[in-house]
């Protein structure tokens, strides 16, 4: 496959690059900034820029959005990322969500719960608003949101194959960026879900 990963000087997205590397895909690491990423073949590119984002999404198989701005407000960047991702019409669109989305309780999301850290609520509702953006995308566009558990994820590879299902925080306290990698890569090569968001964990 050819995919083109955002965000690939992060550690979700060196994840995503490595893994689908090993997977034999041919990978474009997309970052903001050439000058500040360690690997080979990466090219600069902005998510939220429409024009660049639509030039790096043609010909691709499958975008994988890893990227992540702290220098501007979560709402405005996750939302303008995902519309620029859309309005590119990818085959298919596959982002790595955060695990303070799912639901705690039904209908009630980790960042709604009693005593969830004010200053981490911001964030989080930034990840609603790419959610809301992609859920308002045509229909022809193929997105899905893997959200892993609301743990604190280690930088280490994958531990073992992974679970997913459901917008519930699914059991497990232990998951690190090469699981969320391997379940990105592994949604990109054999679609399960489609248009929605997913809860993943490592599986035991």
């Amino acid at each position: 496959m050819r995919i083109v990963v955002f965000g690939a000087g992060g550690r979700a997205g060196r994840r995503v690059v490595e893994y689908a590397n090993e997977r034999g895909h041919e990978v474009t690491p997309v970052v903001r900034d050439r000058s500040r990423y360690p690997g080979d073949g990466a090219v600069e590119g902005d998510v939220t820029d429409p024009s660049r984002v639509a030039e790096l999404v043609d010909g691709q198989d499958a975008v994988v959005m890893t990227a992540v701005r702290l220098d501007v407000p979560a709402v405005e960047f996750f939302s303008q990322a995902a519309r620029s991702l859309t309005a590119a019409r990818p085959r298919r669109l596959l982002a790595a969500g955060i695990g303070t989305t799912l639901d705690a309780a039904p209908g009630v999301p980790v960042h709604d719960t009693p005593g969830f850290p004010a200053e981490h609520r911001a964030f989080s509702l930034g990840h609603v608003a790419q959610l809301d953006a992609f859920r308002a995308a045509p229909p022809e566009v193929d997105w899905v949101v893997l959200a892993p558990p609301p743990v604190m994820l280690t930088d280490e590879p994958a531990g073992g194959p992974s679970v997913t299902g459901g917008t519930a925080v699914l059991p497990g306290t232990t998951f690190s960026y090469g699981d969320l990698a391997a379940a990105l890569v592994t949604e990109a090569e054999e679609p399960r879900y489609h248009r929605q968001l997913v809860a993943v964990a490592r599986g035991y």
